[in-house]
């Protein structure tokens, strides 16, 4: 089950994929085909057992079929065991200090030496019994572990009622909402409705280690009244249960929203939750309750993502900078040093002045095309190469992000997933990699294009927006010195387009066919 790729969601079923554990005999029952039908260990492996799945199409209803095989790798360099664990991923280098200098130059220093293992274990049969005190570091997407079960998020599944069988997972921001069923009678009997279901157990700092306990501290409690007015309560130490006062039932759960602090280790050293308690009267008979958790890296700012994986429609950009030394292993970005590193764009003013214009940013938010643009008086004492600068510097900004985040949220330290930003020079005579446009006769930069080009990317079903190219181009026009004592205005642009690009879908996902017959001239007769 570790290896079923196609096993995306926590604690549910995912479509088509025989080798998810969360599928039950009736949903199997439903499926088409496989998606993934044999799943191995490493391919590299000289022999290992591979699991095959297929569906019995002719029984009813149809059923999965799976089987354990011996798969032989017919290559001749092939790993006939996995008795050096370290051999098969790249380990960081000690870096030299004053302090360990003397240990590496005995160890590395001579003409050669071994990094072999103080012993071999050829005997692959036999499994090595974990180390007691060994632990395991939380990954993405696994679920929080606490003292006796998991860290509940409860959603809905089938209709809207909420099912506390839904788990959270580890640096997965989430946010639901579903329906509780709860009456003024029995409000006191409801688990769900009640903070201790929320904080009365504690959680694993590093999963499967019941020694690294981290206890859930309440954050903030809001009151909501029953017509909707919120009071932040001063003192949040006192947990408030509910209990029923003068025909209504107060300090129900209306909503909670976790807060995780992790290291980069993936260890869990902190966690908070914030509670909306509400009232309901005697006429109610359920009640929305809303959940949320988000993650925060120690000594990191909170960054907000744009979207989970695919950017969303109206969310800002997000961009970044290449440190020195990238694109080296280990390396990761910086964001952009505006607000929440995001791709900018020049913003107008009611004056409409350039030069009164300088700082004022507005963020490009994905899918919407944007256009501004200010108006540049030219006198004739202005030179030609300050003032390039200076709308150089209006148009870019200070900090004109190298990178743009391929997804919504995507992490810095995934160099992959950001997009390299292009930039293009355009004038009357050339077009050309923009390094110097001011290396010819002296032009000033007039206008700013930014075009990016995004796909729908993965099922399309659901599918999710990544940007794969992003273009800045600067227009330039030629510098001619006015006569003494007088003076010009030049407008001064800058936009942004959206393109998507696309490919469309395959022959047999074709939502509306077409048929090519004529049809009789009355066809439609009485109607035109």
């Amino acid at each position: 089950a570790k290896l079923c790729v196609c096993d995306l969601l926590v604690a549910q079923c995912d479509v088509n994929c025989c080798c998810d554990p969360d599928c039950s005999a009736d949903e199997f029952g439903l499926f088409t085909t496989c998606s993934v039908p044999i799943v191995t260990g490493d391919s590299r492996l000289c022999s290992q057992k591979a699991a095959v799945y297929s569906l019995d199409v002719e029984a009813d209803p149809p059923e999965r079929i799976f089987q354990l095989i011996d798969q032989v790798n017919p290559s001749v360099f092939c790993i006939h065991a996995t008795n050096y664990k370290e051999a098969l991923s790249f380990s960081n280098p000690e870096m030299p200090t004053s302090e360990n200098f003397d240990q590496l130059l005995q160890q590395f220093g001579s003409a050669s030496f071994s990094a072999e293992p103080d012993n071999w274990n050829m005997n692959t049969d036999v499994q090595n019994p974990p180390d007691a005190n060994e632990t395991y570091r939380y990954e993405h997407g696994v679920p929080i572990q606490t003292v006796d079960t998991f860290l509940r998020l409860p959603s809905p599944v089938v209709s809207s009622w909420c099912s506390d069988a839904n788990p959270a997972g580890f640096l997965v921001n989430q946010a639901t909402k579903c329906t509780r069923s709860v009456s003024v009678e029995k409000c006191g009997d409801v688990e769900a409705v009640n903070m201790l279901f929320y904080v009365n157990s504690s959680i694993l700092a590093v999963s499967t280690n019941l020694f690294f306990q981290v206890n859930i501290t309440v954050q903030s409690i809001v009151v909501q009244s029953l017509n909707g007015m919120q009071t932040l309560l001063n003192n949040s130490d006192v947990l408030r249960l509910p209990v029923v006062l003068d025909e209504l039932c107060i300090n129900l759960v209306f909503g909670v929203s976790y807060h995780i602090t992790y290291t980069d280790t993936g260890e869990i050293i902190e966690a908070a939750a914030s509670f909306v308690l509400g009232a309901i009267n005697r006429e109610a008979l359920s009640i929305q309750q809303s959940f949320e958790i988000s993650f925060t890296q120690v000594n990191t700012e909170p960054v907000p993502l744009s979207g989970n994986p695919g950017y969303v429609v109206g969310l800002p950009i997000r961009a970044g900078f290449r440190p020195q030394g990238y694109p080296f292993p280990g390396e990761i970005l910086v964001l952009n040093t505006n607000k929440y590193g995001q791709l900018t764009i020049l913003q107008s003013t009611s004056n409409q002045d350039c030069l009164a214009a300088q700082g004022a940013r507005s963020p490009i938010l994905f899918g919407y095309n944007m256009i501004s643009g200010c108006k540049l008086r030219i006198t004739a004492a202005m030179k030609c190469q300050p003032l390039a600068q200076t709308l150089l510097d209006l148009l870019k900004g200070q900090s004109f992000p190298e990178y743009v985040a391929s997804f919504g949220n995507s992490q810095a330290q995934d160099v992959l997933d950001w997009v390299p930003v292009t930039h293009l020079h355009t004038s009357e005579q050339t077009m050309r990699e923009f390094y110097n446009p001011f290396q010819s006769s002296c032009q000033i930069p007039v206008s700013l294009e930014i075009e990016v080009k995004w796909t729908k990317y993965g099922s399309l079903v659901n599918p999710q927006a990544r940007i794969v190219n992003v273009t800045a181009t600067i227009t330039t026009t030629t510098w001619k010195q006015l006569p003494s004592g007088r003076e010009r205005t030049i407008p001064v642009t800058s936009s942004v387009v959206f393109t998507d690009i696309s490919s469309p879908a395959e022959p047999g996902y074709k939502a509306w066919p077409t048929i090519n017959v004529k049809l009789p001239y009355d066809f439609f007769f009485p109607f035109v």
